[in-house]
């Protein structure tokens, strides 16, 4: 007699109520619907490329980047939702080879014996090494699953490029301040899955705030108003800054040393500082700073800068640089970011030029890409025997016994100019000069 199948338990609605009261308020909230999505509208917008895929039912492999709380997770689920498939969710971080292949045979059964595609769900896809990206390669371009990787890192870095190829990769902004009060707003209305049975009045104040300090992530925003509801003692809750300052940790801040964060806000405070914004490059010096990026990293920065884009504007740029690195190695940190704000701020007001560093990049493309010049006889070595025999030297004019210091010569043989002063700060005074400079040269040029 075939074993009877146990029929579902009396309980399980009650069961499953006791475990949906038992998600954190950010869990219950996820959207149930594409509907519900807030925020990615540049690709999920009615006619953006997401949704038209979705529409025209041609969903492929596709790679979901940026920080966490955007809701990466949530999306994966009803992209399979929308697309019938059926959804499965594995961990880079906790899955190896034997569990991908498990996952990618079920797959295929599925696909053979349902029709039924399925919508493999891979959080952390850049975790993997590339032995099991490789694994999911013939599945991936046979149809078999559709992937959907998530990854806080620069897929283009992270993934290989066979797998990259073969995906569409879309970028998650953080949501908005506006996107995380419309979360928050409706987290208090909604009495089946948020906080609508608490009577909550929401000071407009406490909403900025946790607008403001969630930094765009959806759980953190959540998280505290859940705590801050839930800790309240008084009915109703009057939820005000206080209380929402005191549901919020001390948050860390997000900032990885040896990934995109690190060479985007680098690549910011240059900009800033090239930009002459010393605001703009004090905030971006803090979040590096707060983020614990290496102090001599940021003072050899300065150097650099201090002659790609002040240069001669202000000469009193590079030394000040190279004597705030100095000084950022003798007393480092707390300390030193003092030094180096005051770098940060001086360089950012500085007059600003770059024609010495268009001088040496286009001399030395004619030194790589042209026919290399000779040094003219008059300017060579003529301290070793034989020199003279071979005229060396003959014919040189000593700089400093001609007027002004500048003899009527020629110190290159061919006509080149490579540094082209701007008309800003002290390099002013240096394109004046060389003007005149210039001319005798040009001179010597004819002789």
């Amino acid at each position: 007699m075939p074993k009877r199948q146990d029929s579902p338990s009396l309980f399980q609605a009650g069961e499953d109520a006791n475990r949906r009261r038992a998600l954190p308020l950010a869990a219950r909230m996820r959207p149930a619907r594409l509907e519900e999505v807030v925020g990615q509208q540049h690709f999920l917008g009615p006619g953006k490329l997401l949704r038209r895929l979705l529409e025209a039912d041609r969903l492929g492999s596709v790679v979901f980047c940026g920080p966490p709380g955007t809701g990466k997770t949530t999306l994966a689920r009803l992209l399979a939702q929308e697309s019938r498939s059926a959804f499965r969710q594995i961990s880079a971080v906790t899955s190896g080879v034997k569990d991908l292949r498990e996952v990618l045979n079920e797959a295929d059964t599925r696909l053979a014996t349902e029709a039924r595609r399925t919508l493999l769900f891979v959080d952390e896809i850049h975790r993997f090494n590339k032995a099991q990206q490789d694994v999911l390669l013939p599945e991936v371009e046979n149809g078999v699953v559709i992937l959907v990787g998530a990854t806080t890192e620069n897929p283009f870095f992270t993934i290989n490029s066979a797998l990259i190829s073969r995906s569409r990769v879309f970028q998650f902004e953080p949501l908005s301040v506006d996107d995380i009060k419309t979360l928050i707003h409706r987290a208090l209305a909604d009495k089946t899955r948020g906080l609508g049975d608490h009577d909550v009045r929401m000071h407009e104040d406490a909403l900025e705030f946790l607008a403001q300090v969630s930094d765009g992530d959806a759980r953190r925003a959540l998280s505290a108003l859940e705590i801050g509801v839930l800790s309240a003692h008084e009915t109703p809750v009057e939820f005000t800054r206080q209380l929402a300052e005191e549901s919020v940790q001390r948050k860390a801040v997000a900032y990885d040393r040896d990934g995109d964060s690190h060479y985007d806000t680098i690549s910011a405070l240059i900009k800033s500082i090239r930009g002459s914004d010393p605001d703009a490059a004090l905030y971006w010096l803090a979040r590096m700073l707060e983020g614990g990026e290496d102090v001599r990293f940021l003072a050899r920065r300065l150097v650099i800068l201090a002659s790609e884009d002040v240069g001669n504007a202000d000469p009193h740029g590079l030394p000040l640089a190279v004597a705030a690195a100095h000084a950022c190695e003798l007393v480092g940190l707390p300390e030193c970011q003092l030094t180096l704000a005051q770098a940060v701020t001086y360089l950012a007001c500085a007059p600003k030029s770059n024609a010495a560093t268009i001088g040496i990049g286009e001399a030395r493309q004619d030194v790589r890409e042209g026919r290399l010049l000779p040094v003219p006889v008059h300017l060579r070595d003529k301290h070793y025997s034989g020199a003279k025999r071979l005229g060396h030297g003959e014919g040189y004019q000593y700089a400093h016994d001609y007027a002004g210091g500048v003899a009527e010569q020629d110190y290159l043989g061919v006509e080149r100019e490579y540094y082209r002063p701007v008309d800003r700060g002290f390099e002013k005074e240096l394109a004046d000069r060389l003007a005149g400079i210039r001319e005798r040269l040009r001179k010597g040029k004819q002789q």
